[in-house]
């Protein structure tokens, strides 16, 4: 009988409501650091600029964001990082305690004592928001890492040694990244200043930094292209700084950091504004309150603890970028190279648009939409900057990295769902002028009616595609600022996917500029004669209609047709050949989660009628693809995607088309949420919501039935109380 109430308590304890617990133990930064997750295990805040953190000494693929669970390595604590990204950058301006005298490298993972790296002790690493630690065994050196939204702040706890020392290294950066100039100065006995200019998957940018030690250090010997130089300042290509202690066992000193993108002065105006003192303690708990407050957006309640950590870390995951890309005086860099004065919003980078505009946006239109217009008017600012929309934008360079024109349909997502502050007829021009472009295919999709494989031997198929959804989300804006001709035009432009339809066999296919079909056919290969999907195959790439379902609905001959193949999409074999790129991962048959062009394809069903199957799609894929493992992501997070896509979902409802605020039904997995929107409060609840009881069998809407698949974005933002009503038998509600 004992055991018994044991039991039945601690399952009531596991789902009584979250606000009596803090938040904060739901989250563990560890999940998706195995597998492809390429998570940043980071001290940071909430789109924090600095993200202060170990880096491996491998820099394969899967160490993009410089950490990988299998590695127990550290070549140093950069202040930069990437999450959940396919390439790898930043690194900067990476520190390192070390004790005794050591070659500046990275060194050999053979070597043990070749460069400066050491192992760290697995047992003593500690990963929570806005908090790292971990314990060097070569040093024997213990880390503590917290951060503000500009700077980091290190607390090292040395042995007794008279060769301690903290080396500043601007040399080795993350992935692709390379130092092309490094600069230095010592000002005084506690203060250094200095820049990192490198280049790599972003293009040529500065990391300026202006730091101080707690306690003056005895010798600084700064090191310019590997050799010690007589001066209080070096510069070179790559450089180093080491700046020795004598130390007494289980002494602490700290180093805290201040970076800018704009100069060294703004480093130091950073520094001064965000830590005065030497308080690491209080930085820390000030981290974790604004964790705190903004995890505490969502409340929810769920039975199983292993769901609610893979929720609360899957949130966790979404407010790591966008980061604050500005100093404290609101000056940036922009992407003219150019420092500009504050324009009157937050400038933001790390737009990994090709991804976010799918989930992570949409639900910051949600849960953040004092951030939004801040967002949206970065955007415009960069177009002014440079000419067009960002792709891909990274510490205020374009990277150009993946297909279409992404930034489109987060701008026109932004309109549609009226958020003020925004100069309305600049993001139309944005919009319209990024889509007039000649580059990357844009001048054949307006003028041919597609991509030639013959004009663009890769990614055709995926730049057309996404053209043409970018197209749909422009003409829906239009519409509503009143131009009706450029509503005319783009709408026609996004419906060109049926001179791509092969009815023969049922798939969307590369043409050639002839008009015929490139041979042979393998609709399970990513490659059939180039890479024309982007990350993908036939099988994927069909559905990447989501602003048009219906126009793809007759292409196939009628609703039953293509509800039969949807099924057959889920039960095919998962072959995609030998050499499909890593990035298409996460199977159910031919259904590819771990890759962003697959994410909507589940609420389809609802759309067509069949609400049933979206469920029990959607319940597999929130109950197998994610868990609280290291190994937690079935493929890259990609910025917040991978997570806002859970996120969205366990709440019960996706936006399917790429903009507007249409919000498809599916099945929810948590049992009580309470989400802080801008006009109050949302609270949703599962009535009788169990892993059988899957099936929404009726939705309320503030005690009034919701007669259709989806739910507004106004209706959302509006807060109320929205109800379902579960069941284990399927039913259409609506």
């Amino acid at each position: 009988m004992l055991a018994w109430w044991l039991a039945t308590m601690s399952v009531c304890l596991a789902a009584g409501p979250v606000q009596q617990r803090d938040v904060l133990n739901y989250v563990d930064p560890l999940i998706g650091t195995g597998g492809h997750g390429h998570v940043t295990v980071s001290a940071c805040v909430p789109f924090g600029f600095v993200q202060l953190g170990p880096s491996n000494i491998n820099q394969d693929w899967d160490w993009c964001s410089g950490y990988h669970r299998s590695d127990s390595t550290v070549i140093g604590f950069p202040h930069t990082h990437l999450s959940g990204t396919g390439c790898g950058d930043l690194h900067d301006v990476t520190v390192m305690p070390v004790v005794g005298q050591v070659a500046y490298a990275r060194g050999r993972i053979d070597d043990p004592q070749s460069g400066m790296w050491s192992y760290y002790d697995r047992r003593r690493e500690v990963a929570e928001p806005g908090y790292y630690r971990t314990h060097l065994l070569r040093y024997d050196v213990g880390v503590e890492l917290t951060a503000t939204a500009r700077t980091g702040l290190h607390r090292y706890t040395f042995p007794a040694s008279s060769e301690s020392a903290i080396v500043f290294n601007l040399v080795d950066g993350g992935g692709w990244d390379r130092a092309t100039m490094g600069l230095l100065r010592v000002i005084d006995d506690h203060t250094i200043e200095g820049v990192r200019w490198s280049t790599g998957w972003a293009n040529m940018h500065p990391v300026y930094f202006h730091a101080e030690f707690s306690r003056p250090f005895d010798r600084a010997h700064l090191i310019a292209d590997g050799r010690e130089v007589d001066s209080d300042w070096a510069t070179a290509r790559l450089v180093h700084g080491r700046f020795d202690f004598a130390t007494s066992a289980g002494e602490q000193i700290m180093v805290k950091v201040g970076l800018s993108a704009t100069s060294v002065e703004g480093a130091a105006l950073n520094l001064a504004a965000e830590q005065q003192g030497w308080d690491f303690d209080g930085v820390r708990e000030r981290a974790r309150q604004a964790w705190r407050d903004q995890l505490g957006k969502v409340q929810v309640r769920m039975a199983d603890e292993h769901r609610l950590r893979t929720f609360y870390t899957a949130l966790f995951h979404t407010m790591i970028a966008p980061s604050v890309f500005c100093d404290v005086d609101g000056s940036y860099q922009g992407s003219d190279y150019q420092v500009h004065p504050n324009p009157g919003f937050v400038n933001y980078t790390t737009y990994s648009l090709w991804d976010t505009y799918r989930a992570a946006h949409p639900l910051m239109t949600i849960i953040h939409p004092e951030r939004v217009p801040d967002i949206i008017n970065t955007m415009l600012r960069i177009y002014q900057e440079q000419g067009k929309l960002p792709v891909w934008h990274l510490m205020g360079r374009e990277t150009n990295c993946m297909v279409g024109s992404p930034g489109v349909p987060v701008v026109a997502d932004a309109l549609l769902k009226e958020f003020p502050g925004i100069d309305q007829q600049l993001a139309l021009e944005a919009m319209e002028r990024s889509m007039l472009l000649d580059e990357r295919g844009l001048r054949e999709h307006r003028t041919l009616g597609y991509i030639p494989c013959d004009v663009m031997r890769s990614d055709n198929m995926g730049h057309e595609l996404e053209y043409e959804l970018a197209d749909w989300a422009l003409a829906q804006a239009a519409l509503k600022l009143g131009r009706r001709d450029l509503y005319d035009r783009h709408m026609a432009l996004s419906k060109q996917y049926k001179n791509l339809f092969d009815p023969a066999t049922g798939f969307l296919r590369t043409r050639d500029s002839k008009g015929n079909f490139l041979e042979p056919l393998n609709p399970y290969v990513q490659r059939s004669g180039g890479d024309e999907y982007t990350e993908g195959n036939a099988w994927q790439y069909s559905w990447l209609v989501p602003h048009d379902l219906e126009g793809l609905t007759a292409c196939h001959g009628g609703r039953d047709r293509l509800i039969a193949r949807l099924d057959t999409l889920f039960t095919l074999p998962t072959d995609v050949g030998d050499d499909a790129v890593p990035d298409m991962s996460g199977f159910i048959g031919q259904y590819v989660h771990g890759n962003e062009p697959s994410h909507h394809i589940l609420y389809f069903y609802t759309m067509l009628g069949e609400p049933w199957k979206t469920a029990d799609r959607v319940h597999q894929v929130l109950t197998t693809l994610y868990d609280d493992t290291t190994e937690g992501l079935c493929g890259n997070e990609d910025v917040g995607q991978m997570s806002a896509w859970y996120i969205l979902s366990a709440l019960g409802f996706y936006q399917v088309e790429p903009a507007g605020g249409r919000y498809y039904f599916g099945s929810p997995l948590v049992e009580n949420a309470t989400v802080r929107v801008a006009g109050g409060t949302l609270r949703i609840t599962a009535k009788n919501l169990s892993d059988r009881n899957r099936y929404i069998q009726r939705i309320t809407l503030n005690g009034k039935p919701l007669r259709q698949a989806y739910i507004d974005h106004a209706q959302l933002a509006a807060g109320g109380t929205l109800d379902y009503t579960m069941g284990s038998k399927p039913v259409k509600w609506w």
